[in-house]
């Protein structure tokens, strides 16, 4: 077992690189039930600590429970944890690693059932057999992946919160950059996502918030009890698979509108996704961007890019500094000011860079990343087909 202050925390270049893989994956991936409507929620962290770029949530497994850290994301949808025996591979992790023959609550999935067929489509590679259990495997664009058995088992969100016959991965070999993260919840929507595994509880609504440093704490929510009146919707589109696309149509720099047609928006698509650190647009907006952004920094003196991030600045002599503001606008005209923390990617205070980045081509798909909504309270209402945005949602 490897205790947390044992990881390595990435630098923020490793971040980057990534990312670059995960966002080419992304790429190549391309009604209410009648029952109350409740609410879990849980603590979000940063996964810096732990060695990854993404955020963590701490959930329990099993009877007797076990606390598991587990990276939430929206871009995927098996949820998964590194299981003993690890009859291949485990990487390090911070928990104990769990292990499903010292659960009571426990059981294999057999490869004749219809949900082990759902496998197909919730990981895009159709399920293996292994004397009688049914087999997942599950690929990320970073080449990061999770092969193992697939199960079902209690789940735990909180003390009051349990989900019975939750069906999960048990991870017999897995291998790439979680850091020592256990593994992931997939927050996509696929009908063996949490969202949809969880429909008749929470109705297929979530919202989280990131929070801007790792000493700070976000959360996740399951349910629509207390989002604050505060959220701007816009509507959600369904041309993506299970991934959360968008509509953007302009982008403003220091309250000026980008003169971006809005064609190139519409050419190259947007999804939303928790697991991508740095927002990739077309290249024609970014470079309106970018200059933009270049003209109203011309004060600050700039230094050498960090990987796909070409616009750094040396703040290293400024005891203050004034950014412009930038704002997305989606579809319905719902305008979203990022918080400061959301526009500049510091690698200490010498090189602190526009955490932006150009698509290879106006038709790649864009991506609204991580950093970008720190701060801000995002709400997916999946079964309304709206998702909203809200200022200060956490610190």
């Amino acid at each position: 077992m490897l205790g947390a202050d044992a990881v390595k925390p990435l630098t923020v270049e490793e971040t980057i690189t990534h990312d670059h893989t995960r966002v080419h994956s992304i790429r190549a991936k391309l009604a209410h039930a009648n029952t109350i409507d409740s609410k879990s929620t849980i603590p979000a962290k940063s996964g810096s600590t732990l060695g990854s770029g993404n955020y963590i949530v701490t959930v329990g497994l099993g009877t007797p429970v076990k606390k598991l850290s587990l990276i939430f994301d929206t871009g995927s949808d098996l949820t998964w944890t590194q299981c003993k025996p690890c009859a291949r591979s485990c990487y390090s992790q911070q928990e104990p690693i769990f292990a499903p023959s010292e659960s009571t609550t426990y059981t294999n999935i057999s490869c004749a059932t219809a949900r082990c067929f759902d496998l197909t489509s919730a990981t895009g590679n159709t399920p293996g057999c292994s004397s009688s259990t049914c087999v997942y495997g599950i690929q990320y664009g970073d080449q990061s992946f999770s092969v193992g058995f697939f199960g079902k088992e209690k789940l735990t969100l909180t003390s009051k919160d349990v989900i019975n016959d939750f069906y999960f991965g048990c991870g017999q070999n897995n291998q790439g950059l979680f850091g020592s993260a256990a593994g992931l919840i997939g927050l996509g929507r696929d009908s063996l996502s949490i969202v949809s595994q969880t429909a008749n509880r929470f109705r297929k609504v979530f919202s989280y918030c990131l929070p801007s440093r790792a000493s700070s704490t976000g959360y996740l929510t399951f349910g629509s009890d207390g989002i604050t009146r505060n959220i701007k919707y816009t509507r959600l589109l369904t041309s993506h698979d299970s991934l959360y696309g968008l509509t953007l149509t302009a982008i403003t720099v220091g309250g000026t509108k980008l003169p971006i047609s809005p064609t190139v928006f519409q050419t190259s698509g947007m999804i939303i996704d928790s697991g991508t650190v740095i927002t990739r647009l077309p290249p024609t907006a970014y470079t309106a961007l970018r200059n933009a952004f270049r003209a109203q920094m011309k004060k600050y003196p700039l230094t050498k890019a960090l990987s796909i991030l070409d616009t750094c600045y040396d703040l290293s002599k400024f005891t203050t500094v004034g950014i412009p503001k930038i704002s997305v606008v989606w579809g319905g005209n719902t305008n979203v000011e990022l918080a400061p923390q959301g526009i500049l990617l510091p690698n200490g205070i010498s090189q602190v860079c526009l955490a932006f980045a150009a698509n290879g081509d106006d038709s790649d798909i864009g991506i609204f990343g991580n950093v970008q909504q720190k701060t801000l309270a995002v709400v997916y209402d999946v079964a309304g087909g709206r998702l909203g945005f809200g200022a200060g949602g956490c610190a």
